[in-house]
């Protein structure tokens, strides 16, 4: 196999997590279908954060996804490529499948791959995005595929969205969060806290990643949304939620795109931190 000659970016393991910090009990409801999407399934979205759709690309566009996904792997281009801090010393050693299956993040790849970038202007996601953001001219800002390889994909810890994104707090971004393969409570799907949109922005800390504080996560509400290869989770950028980690043979691969009307205002990074970031301003977790 040839590999484009670019710099590899391994990811820095921060370790473990406490056992309770998921719930499997409170599985979502979810919409049979885009076009099911109807003005009762817009205002739950408002009420509670996040609406699960199955299906919602068909299994045509799931191989077109996986299939771009793999050839980033021979010529990222102007995309960039992460590993699992497991696989640091292991990279040179990795063919094929194996390769893949070391990677835990892709971003950037609209640019770099057609059948990825019309999955991320698909007519039919875009018309469902527009209802839940309340405007017809929305923009995507960012696209990145979050991948749990089998035995090694580590947790990404709760936090929300709009923490990463240095523009107005309450921003309505919409996430839609893709899966390729089936997401399941095992190998690690999404898990939503119902309602926690409402309570605004929460300061973030650098512990196992940019992220909630472990303590203040209401675990009693967590919602996890186990989806089939298609299915989608539109999610508000200020809901709170995190994937545990894969323990299982399986993989778990997904495609996520952010959207937010073409009219949000950016802010400076030093207002951005005195929102979500007080690492540092006194704060402690």
């Amino acid at each position: 196999m040839t590999v484009t000659n670019r710099p590899l970016r391994v990811d820095t393991d921060r370790g473990d997590y406490p056992a309770d910090l998921y719930r499997f009990d409170h599985p979502a409801d979810v919409v049979p279908g885009l076009e099911r999407v109807g003005d009762a399934e817009v205002r739950r979205y408002l009420d509670e954060g996040y609406l699960a759709v199955a299906p919602a690309l068909t299994g045509g566009q799931v191989d077109e996804a996986l299939a771009g996904l793999q050839a980033l792997l021979l010529d990222p281009r102007d995309a960039d490529v992460e590993f699992e801090a497991w696989a640091a010393d292991r990279l040179d050693e990795l063919d094929g499948e194996e390769r893949f299956n070391a990677v835990r993040k892709f971003m950037w790849f609209v640019g770099a791959d057609e059948r990825l970038r019309r999955i991320s202007q698909d007519e039919r996601l875009l018309t469902v995005v527009r209802r839940l953001a309340g405007t017809d001219d929305v923009v995507m800002m960012q696209d990145m595929a979050l991948l749990k390889p089998p035995g090694g994909g580590r947790e990404k810890p709760w936090h929300q969205d709009n923490a990463f994104f240095n523009l107005e707090p309450d921003t309505p971004t919409v996430g839609v969060w893709i899966a390729l393969d089936r997401a399941t409570p095992e190998n690690g799907c999404m898990h939503v806290i119902s309602e926690s949109h409402r309570e605004g922005p929460a300061p973030h800390f650098m512990r196992r990643d940019w992220q909630l504080c472990d303590d203040d996560v209401q675990t009693s509400r967590d919602v996890v949304v186990p989806l089939p290869p298609g299915g989608a989770l539109f999610f508000n950028g200020l809901i709170h939620h995190g994937t545990p980690a894969n323990r299982t043979n399986l993989r778990r691969r997904a495609v996520q795109f952010h959207y937010v009307p073409r009219s949000a205002v950016k802010v400076t990074e030093d207002e951005h931190l005195a929102v979500f970031g007080l690492e540092g301003r006194g704060a402690t977790c």
